[in-house]
């Protein structure tokens, strides 16, 4: 652990010095201030911009007439070698902004002058083992701590003043693949927590403890047949026993890793969670269902009990995993208000669900010259064309090495992968960054050993299209119909943020800040920083004025999982910088 108290950063505009932000004491973090975060607009206490995940914001100071005249007013650094890719959304309390970096630092930034307040970087441990680069996704807020998780699978709190660490505990074995990367949720004062892991067969889980002290409340496994615990004692095994969806012991080693976090709901009081591949990738290995892999669940926040459960791809055999946010909106329907959930999956696959229960509502593919299915049952579960599973080593290959390959759209990085989503309340669609690839994908034989990659398939990833790869798509849920999309060379790897100003933010691996028209999809505005993004953006206000703040810093599973795509990225430059724009009074 180290703590560094300094400056470093750079002004753009001579007059920030004068925006008269207030001092900079934290009030503390509540759980109502995380309840109301996506209509208080002064503050940023939550990712996603509330629990729920929307990424909405009310703010229209800057909208689609003024947009054009948006500028940076301050770029900080994250400095020194470590650049990587940057996944960040910061949060903003108080005059101050809370930013992860890569290989699990974070700053305390002054957001009227973008000086470093403290910095501190966790002591990672040599061996650490992220399978998509070193990046973080964020923090929380909660009273007067910051709260984030470090590559070498530990949860960190720390005086949200000083940087200091008031507790740290252990969440995972990082010897045998765990780590966290994806930003905590607070939810009713407990801090809610997944894990990463799932090429190295990890068993996923969803885990609660105190905000304050770090004690566990309760702890979830999300692989069929390991047993919970609320308070310290057994609370039930996840799917009532073990072997019901998977294959002799194979469920010891399931993954189903909850890498990417989770959104709440308060209306059902319901966590929402997502799991990833079950390992082993080769799907000839454990036949069934392999519960509860390449699903949302739905998980009780008192109890660690989960309610429902929507599996996407059954018997996962491409690494689609199913951990994409499962994001909560309101709809009218024949005079009633149907209480949903969308989500837009690896599969290529975007689901909208009713959140009470679980059930299946409406579905459609959201990629082009989908190969692994072909298209939806009534239930939402997939029609697979079997003859786009890739083949068992034992049988289809010719020297039991290698299995029949198949050619698969989307690519095991998903039709969309982490990158989050929006929805316009004002629209009505949600903004979906998606990419257009496929890839060749074969079996191969492999047992499990602690802390060795565990996949059993081997792949190549290409393009489809010529002209793009990334595609930000606006997606009507209600009707199931995409209404606009803008194509990107370069694979989309960003989060998306919607504002009341009928507009859309996105980042692209170019470096770009973009802006469109949330209605149309017209580019209303870019502004390059230097270094690819792939980050989520945020948006404040203060004193009148409307503020947008990227992070800008290249890297994340693309580079190096890329295959043949890495050709259209070769040229694109790491970095690891904060940048802040706001409309000039002048």
């Amino acid at each position: 652990m180290k703590i560094k108290y300094l400056a470093r950063s750079i002004t753009v505009a001579a007059a920030v010095a004068t925006l008269g932000f207030s001092s900079l004491v934290s009030a503390g973090v509540t759980d109502q201030d995380i309840l109301n975060d996506a209509t208080t607009t002064g503050d940023v206490v939550s990712y996603g911009l509330g629990p729920q995940g929307q990424r909405y914001s009310p703010l229209k100071i800057v909208n689609t007439k003024n947009v054009k005249s948006l500028s940076p007013i301050w770029s900080f650094s994250f400095g020194g070698e470590k650049q990587r890719g940057q996944e960040s959304q910061p949060l903003i309390k108080d005059g101050v902004m809370y930013v992860t970096a890569s290989y699990s630092r974070i700053y305390a930034v002054d957001i009227a002058t973008g000086e470093e307040i403290w910095q501190y970087d966790a002591r990672l441990p040599d061996g650490i083992m992220p399978c998509c680069d070193v990046v973080n996704r964020g923090a929380a807020l909660y009273g007067d701590l910051v709260i984030f998780g470090t590559l070498d699978a530990k949860l960190v709190a720390l005086d949200i003043k000083t940087g200091k660490p008031i507790w740290r505990k252990t969440v995972g074995d990082y010897q045998a693949g765990y780590s966290m990367t994806a930003a905590p949720l607070i939810v009713k004062g407990k801090v809610i927590t997944g894990v990463s892991g799932g090429e190295f067969g990890i068993v996923g889980k969803v885990e609660a403890r105190d905000a304050k002290t770090g004690e566990m409340i309760w702890s979830r496994p999300t692989v069929e047949g390991h047993m919970g615990y609320l308070n310290g004692k057994e609370n039930g095994i996840t799917g009532g026993k073990a072997g019901k969806t998977w294959p002799g012991d194979m469920w010891k080693t399931g993954g189903a890793a909850t890498w990417l976090g989770g959104t709440y709901d308060p209306e059902v009081d319901l966590l929402f969670f997502g799991t990833g591949n079950p390992a082993p990738w080769n799907s000839h290995l454990r036949p069934g269902d392999n519960l509860y892999s390449a699903s949302r669940l739905a998980i009780n926040p008192d109890t660690g009990k989960i309610v429902w459960h929507f599996q996407t791809t059954p018997h996962d055999g491409w690494d689609f995993d199913g951990v994409n946010e499962l994001v909560s909106f309101n709809y009218k329907q024949g005079g009633k208000t149907i209480q949903a959930a969308a989500t837009a999956d690896r599969n290529g696959f975007f689901y909208v669900l009713d959140r009470t229960n679980g059930k299946f509502i409406r579905g459609l593919p959201f990629i082009k010259e989908m190969t692994w299915a072909k298209g939806l049952n009534k239930d939402g579960t997939p029609i697979f064309d079997e003859a786009m599973r890739p083949g068992n080593p034992a049988t289809t290959g010719t020297d039991g090495k290698k299995g029949k390959s198949v050619f698969a759209v989307p690519s095991f990085l998903g039709g969309k992968n982490w990158m989050p989503m929006a929805y316009s309340q004002d629209t009505g669609y949600f903004y979906v960054p998606s990419n257009e690839w496929g890839m060749d994908i074969w079996n191969e034989p492999v047992n499990y050993k602690k802390g060795a990659a565990y996949l059993g398939s081997g792949f190549t990833i290409k393009p489809i299209f010529e002209d793009h790869i990334g595609s930000l798509k606006a997606i009507d849920p209600v009707s199931g119909t995409v209404k606009w999309e803008f194509k990107n060379n370069a694979p989309l790897w960003g989060g998306v943020l919607a504002t009341a100003g009928n507009l859309v933010f996105m980042g692209n691996p170019e470096g770009y800040l973009m802006a469109f028209d949330a209605k149309t999809g017209e580019v209303l505005y870019k502004f390059n920083t230097g270094s690819g993004i792939v980050s989520s953006p945020i948006t404040w206000d203060k004193d009148g004025e409307q503020y947008v703040t990227i992070v800008s810093g290249w890297g994340g599973a693309i580079p190096l999982w890329g295959g043949e795509v890495a050709k259209r990225i070769k040229n694109l430059n790491q970095g690891g910088s904060v940048w802040t724009f706001k409309i000039p009074k002048n």
